[in-house]
């Protein structure tokens, strides 16, 4: 669904990206590598925050690079971030339905979008709420409600785990398995939890120093000796 070629971003001196070239075909695709990798820069390169020394990005059919950030989302290209971006001021819907708001949905389709998303999420009951009432997980939730809403074609999610309590990591795992069939959505995902990605990711990437390790099925991933060496802490065994 997503064919990289030659990814590459320098900030002055330093290789943020080196030549990333990588085929992402499943469901649910894992990032990860150590802090400074370029995990985010991957990201922001995809949703149009960075642009890149050379390379291309093809996802679904289209050609993403020369898309402004904002055509880039009325397409289909959707993004969380480390720092949730949640408005205290607005109710649950409020900062779920922003999304829809620019893409051209008639008021009974924009409402039906907003229900489906919410009740995914499981935020119909509180959908009315302020959003400066909830707690981290419903707050998780309304981004990821967010990004949902509007037939999305591919979601990035930045560490959607952290600050999250296992019973909530547990949900969010959930969340995170059902959204192909949802909506047909394919998610790239960065975070810590060694155990989120192993649970979601049908394939995983690997980054260190901007360049790719290794990609392919996540169990084979994550016990190649060279993740152990540079993401899990072990010994890399000549």
């Amino acid at each position: 669904m997503i064919s990289i070629r030659d990814l590459t971003v320098t900030f002055g001196g330093v290789m943020a990206l080196n030549k990333v070239t990588v085929e992402l075909v499943t469901p649910v695709v894992g990032i990860i590598g150590p802090n400074g990798a370029g995990k985010t820069t991957f990201l922001n390169v995809l949703s149009g925050f960075i642009t890149p020394a050379a390379g291309s990005v093809r996802a679904v059919g289209a050609e993403i690079l020369p898309m402004p950030p904002h055509k880039r989302s009325r397409w289909g290209l959707r993004r969380s971030f480390q720092k949730e971006q949640v408005v205290d001021e607005l109710t649950v819907e409020d900062n779920v339905g922003v999304m829809l708001d620019s893409l051209g949905f008639g008021y009974a389709e924009r409402e039906r979008q907003l229900a489906q998303a919410l009740e995914f999420c499981g935020l119909s009951s509180i959908r009315k709420a302020r959003a400066q009432g909830l707690n981290a997980f419903e707050r998780r939730m309304t981004e990821i409600a967010r990004c949902l809403a509007g037939k999305p074609k591919v979601l990035m999610l930045d560490e959607p785990g952290a600050g999250l309590s296992q019973t909530e990591v547990d949900r969010l795992r959930q969340i995170i398995l059902g959204i192909h069939a949802f909506n047909g959505a394919m998610t790239l995902l960065i975070d810590h939890d060694v155990d989120l990605i192993q649970a979601v990711c049908g394939a995983t990437m690997v980054l260190d120093f901007g360049s790719l390790v290794i990609s392919g099925p996540t169990r084979e991933v994550l016990s190649d000796p060279r993740v152990r060496a540079v993401y899990l802490g072990a010994e890399e065994v000549a």
